[in-house]
């Protein structure tokens, strides 16, 4: 069946890496902040400041680009990166996007939030990070993506990203990757957009959300294939 083919694909990892990780989430509670601080601890040994599910801001920035053209509805435009981890997807729409975005990244893991802290302020040899334009921010909070009270009112964002944050927590159970996906349009302003990028196939997604978000629009876009593999950006939008 589809829905059994949830597979975590990590382009920039040697494909052993991948294994071991997949294995560690098959046998983990993915709403436990341990495990993911075990992971990005140890992608953070290597070299490379950042560390991305599926592929980064270089594969997506011809997708989004467009999409933060159209949508200037604010200025800036308020982006949430749901369960952010250590990826290049918040830093690099922070230094490399032309339009002015106000980005902020959340996620489970204080390791992971700490890690790019450091990198948006400097460290370790490293210089800060410059926004692509002056008005750009950046800023990571750590936060549970099911529960963001604390971290976001009601219809704050335009554009919502999530890179995989479902197909993680969807391995907890339904009721985990729907709480998810309300937390998401409560946060999503009504003319905002949603955006689901995943391996997963659209005739197992887009029932899902469909069924989570009665009303709205859901469309579908193909990406890549990056590293051989094809990837796909569920669009979730109001009938506003």
């Amino acid at each position: 069946m589809a829905a059994l083919r949830r597979t975590l694909h990590v382009a920039t990892l040697a494909a052993g890496a991948r294994r071991a990780l997949a294995g560690s989430l098959a046998g983990s509670c993915p709403a436990d902040h341990r495990l993911w601080d075990k992971l990005h601890s140890d992608t953070r040994a290597g070299s490379v400041p950042t560390f991305d599910w599926f592929f980064g801001y270089e594969e997506a920035q011809g997708f989004l680009l467009p999409l933060l053209k159209e949508s200037r509805a604010a200025c800036p435009l308020r982006v949430l990166d749901v369960g952010c981890g250590t990826s290049s997807l918040c830093t690099g729409l922070y230094t490399r996007c032309p339009h002015p975005v106000d980005v902020l990244g959340v996620d489970l893991s204080p390791v992971a939030v700490a890690h790019m802290k450091s990198l948006l302020e400097g460290g370790q040899d490293r210089k800060p990070l410059c926004p692509g334009h002056p008005a750009s921010q950046l800023h990571f909070v750590q936060a549970d993506a099911q529960n963001l009270e604390s971290v976001a009112s009601s219809g704050s964002f335009q554009l919502v990203l999530d890179k995989g944050t479902w197909d993680a927590v969807a391995r907890g159970g339904w009721p985990g990757a729907y709480q998810l996906l309300s937390e998401c349009f409560r946060v999503l302003s009504p003319q905002g957009t949603l955006i689901q990028f995943s391996d997963e196939d659209p005739d197992v997604r887009v029932p899902c959300l469909e069924q989570g978000t009665p009303g709205c629009t859901v469309m579908v876009q193909e990406l890549g294939p990056f590293g051989g593999i094809t990837y796909f950006a569920y669009l979730v939008q109001g009938s506003h």
